[in-house]
C-alpha cells in the first residue's frame, strides 16, 4: 500500500451527545483496531443524504472491520436542535452512531468546509484520506480493503461488530409522511416516506383505508402487496387519472392507479444523475437525481429534482423527460429557465398562470412563469445560501427557514410549509407582504385544500393536521439568522484555488477523450471576484480579489472523473475501464484581511500537501 501522511485523528467532541449508541459515549480509543470512517453530515443537506446511500452497502460488507460515524454538524438553527438530529437519524434510517455537534466543534478540529466531507482513519488512529462531497463509495472501498490488509498483517485490525445499537421501534400509523394529494373521491394520499409505502386515509385524514407497497426499500412495480419504494415524497393527479409519484431516493417517478393501487415506473433508471449524463430522452433511460416533489403545469408534470438543484418536465405523450430550468449550480439566480440557479426545489404548487417553488436551501419562495416561446423564474421571497429566519412583512424583507412546501391558494395567494420554523406562513402576491398563518407545526412538509381549510403533513409528528385558514395573521417575533460558519481570511490581491484531487488506488484520470476535470468558479457579491471567475478543466486556478470589497462567498464547483487503470496486473490492457465520478459544491465565506492566507486548498479526495 502507498505510502500515507500519518496525522493523529483528533477526538469525537459533540455537545449534543450520541445517538444510536444505546446510551454510551465514544471515543477514538474505542474505535481502535477498526477503520473509522466520520461523515460530516447536515440533515438539510440531499448530497449527505445521498453520501448515506452511497454507504449503506460498504457499511454491510464490512460491517466487521468498517465504523462509520456520522458527525451531525448542522447549516440552519433548527438542526442544533438535538430533538430534530433524532428524527432526522430514524427518518434517513442512519444505522450507525452519530455524534451530535451542535457547535461545530469536532467540524472545526477536522478542518471540515463542506457538507458532506468524508475523513477516514487508520486502525491505529491516523488520517490517511478526506473526501468532499459525492461518489466516492469505489474509492472508499479500495481505501478499505487496502487498510485491512495492510492492519491484519500489522496485527492491528480488529475484528468484530461495531457500536452500534438500535433505537426501539415506534408504533404510527405514518411515520415522517411528506407529501399530500386529495383524491377525487375525497380521501387522502400520503407518502409515508420512512416506511417506503403510500398511505391511503379516509377523509378524516386519520383512519387509514389502504397501504400501497411492502413497506421494505425497494425499486419494485406490481400491485399494492408487491410494489415497493425508496422514500417517496411529491404527489399529483396525471389527467389520465393516475398519481405521479416522486420516488426520491430510487431517482424515479412512478405511477398508482388509485382504483387498483397498481405501481408503474414513468421514468428513471433507479441510478443517480450525474454530471455529463444525459439531461433528456426516452423517460426509462435518463438518470434523475433525487425527484422530491411534482406538479401538473404547462401541459406537462413538472418536478422538483432536489438533487441536481433544476426542475425537469415529464411528457407522458411523447414518454420522455427533460432538464427544463436551471444549470446545476447551487443558489439563488433568476432569470430565463437554462441560466436559472436553484438549491434543492422541493416543493411545487401550480396556477393557471405559474408554477410556485419552495427552493428549501435558499429558504425561498420563488415561481416560473411562461416568457415568450419558454420560461423565466423569479424570486418573491430569499436572498441566498446563508440568510434565513422567522420575519414577516413585506417580501423583500421577509425570511422563511427551510421550506419543503407550497400550497395554491383560492384568492391568488400561496401558503409555505415553512418546515425549520416549525410555521404555517402566506405570501400574498397582491399586497407583496409575508404573514404568518400557524405555529406549532412539527416540520410541515406540504399542505393540500379540503373543503375551505387546509390540511397540513407534519412530518415529525406522524400526522396530517386539519386547520381553519384563519382570517387574520398569528404575531410573530422577528428572528434573523446567518449560516454559522467562520469566514477564511484571505490577503488582498492574488489567491490560489486549490481543488485537490487524488485518484483512487488502482485508477487515474483518464484523459482518452478529454478532460476528465471541470472547475466553475464565482462569488457572492459578483464584485469580489476582479478575476479568475468562470469555467475551466484545471483544478487549480489563480484568482484575483477586488479592491474595497471585503468580504464574500466564493463558489466552487468541481468534478473529477477517475477511471481503471488501462493496464491490469498482469500488463494487459482494460478496454472498457469502469469510471467514477467525484463532485462536489463549495460556499466558502471569505474576510479580506492583510494578515490573511494567500491559498486556499479544497479537499475534493485525498490529502492536501500543498
Amino acid at each position: 500500500m502507498a505510502s500515507r501522511a500519518r496525522v493523529r485523528a483528533p477526538e469525537l467532541i459533540g455537545k449534543g451527545g450520541w445517538l444510536n449508541t444505546g446510551g454510551h459515549d465514544l471515543t477514538l480509543a474505542d474505535l481502535r483496531g477498526h477503520v473509522v470512517i466520520l461523515d460530516f453530515w447536515t440533515f438539510c443537506c440531499v448530497n449527505c443524504l445521498h453520501v448515506l446511500d452511497e454507504l449503506r452497502e460498504l457499511e454491510e460488507k464490512h460491517r466487521d472491520t468498517v465504523v462509520i460515524i456520522g458527525v451531525h454538524s448542522p447549516k440552519f438553527v433548527h438542526e442544533a436542535d438535538h430533538r430534530a438530529v433524532a428524527d432526522a437519524v430514524e427518518r434517513y434510517e442512519v444505522h450507525h452512531p452519530v455524534l451530535d455537534d451542535p457547535e461545530l466543534a469536532t467540524w472545526k478540529q477536522y478542518a471540515v468546509r463542506a457538507w458532506p466531507t468524508l475523513v477516514v482513519i487508520d486502525p491505529e488512529g491516523y488520517v490517511v484520506a478526506q473526501h468532499a462531497g459525492e461518489g466516492h463509495a469505489h474509492a472508499l472501498e479500495k481505501l478499505v480493503e487496502e487498510l485491512e490488509t495492510a492492519h491484519e498483517a500489522k496485527g492491528t485490525l480488529r475484528r468484530g461488530d461495531g457500536p452500534y445499537v438500535a433505537p426501539e421501534p415506534v408504533a404510527t400509523d405514518l411515520r415522517f409522511p411528506g407529501k399530500a394529494l386529495v383524491l377525487p373521491g375525497g380521501t387522502f394520499l400520503v407518502s409515508d416516506t420512512t416506511r417506503h409505502a403510500l398511505v391511503e386515509l379516509a377523509e378524516d385524514g386519520e383512519t387509514v383505508l389502504r397501504r400501497i407497497g411492502t413497506g421494505e426499500r425497494g425499486f419494485t412495480d406490481g400491485g399494492p402487496e408487491r410494489a415497493r419504494f425508496s422514500e417517496p415524497q411529491g404527489l399529483a393527479l396525471l389527467p389520465d387519472g393516475r398519481v405521479a409519484v416522486a420516488d426520491t431516493v430510487n431517482h424515479a417517478l412512478r405511477a398508482v392507479d388509485p382504483g387498483t393501487g397498481e405501481v408503474t415506473t414513468l421514468a428513471g433508471t433507479g441510478r443517480q444523475w450525474w454530471q455529463t449524463s444525459p439531461t433528456s430522452g426516452p423517460a426509462r433511460e435518463v438518470d434523475l437525481s433525487s425527484p422530491w416533489d411534482v406538479a401538473w403545469w404547462a401541459g406537462r408534470l413538472w418536478i422538483a429534482m432536489a438533487g441536481v438543484h433544476q426542475l425537469w418536465t415529464y411528457d407522458p405523450g411523447t414518454g420522455t423527460v427533460g432538464a427544463a430550468a436551471g444549470t446545476t449550480n447551487e443558489g439563488l439566480v433568476d432569470g430565463p429557465a437554462a441560466e436559472a440557479w436553484f438549491a434543492q426545489p422541493s416543493g411545487l404548487a401550480a396556477t393557471e398562470e405559474l408554477l410556485w417553488i419552495a427552493d428549501a436551501e435558499t429558504s425561498a419562495l420563488r415561481w416560473a412563469e411562461r416568457d415568450g416561446d419558454g420560461f423565466a423564474v423569479r424570486t418573491a421571497v430569499g436572498t441566498g445560501l446563508f440568510d434565513f429566519g422567522h420575519r414577516d412583512g413585506p417580501a423583500e424583507q421577509a425570511l422563511f427557514q427551510h421550506p419543503l412546501g407550497v400550497t395554491a391558494l383560492p384568492d391568488g395567494s400561496v401558503a409555505v410549509s415553512d418546515t425549520y420554523n416549525h410555521a404555517l406562513r402566506r405570501f400574498d402576491p397582491a399586497t407583496g407582504e409575508v404573514s404568518t398563518l400557524a405555529t406549532d407545526l412539527r416540520e410541515p412538509s406540504g399542505a393540500v385544500l379540503v373543503d375551505g381549510d387546509i390540511a397540513v403533513v407534519e412530518s415529525a409528528r406522524h400526522r396530517l393536521t386539519r386547520l381553519r385558514l384563519p382570517e387574520e395573521a398569528v404575531r410573530v417575533e422577528s428572528v434573523a439568522h446567518r449560516t454559522r460558519r467562520a469566514a477564511t481570511e484571505v490577503a488582498p490581491g492574488k489567491l490560489r484555488l486549490d481543488v485537490v484531487f487524488q485518484a483512487p488506488g488502482g485508477q487515474k484520470l483518464d484523459e482518452r477523450y478529454g478532460p476528465s476535470t471541470r472547475l466553475i468558479v464565482s462569488a457572492s457579491p459578483p464584485e469580489l471576484l476582479a478575476d479568475g471567475a468562470g469555467t475551466g478543466t484545471d483544478l487549480s486556478r489563480d484568482l484575483v480579489l477586488a479592491d474595497g470589497v471585503t468580504d464574500g462567498v466564493l463558489h466552487v464547483s468541481a468534478m473529477a472523473a477517475s477511471c481503471d487503470d488501462t493496464a491490469s496486473d498482469g500488463g494487459a490492457v482494460n478496454e472498457y475501464p469502469a469510471c467514477h465520478v467525484h463532485q462536489q459544491d463549495w460556499g466558502v465565506p471569505l474576510r479580506v484581511s492583510s494578515g490573511g492566507v494567500d491559498r486556499l486548498p479544497l479537499l475534493l479526495a485525498g490529502l492536501d500537501e500543498g
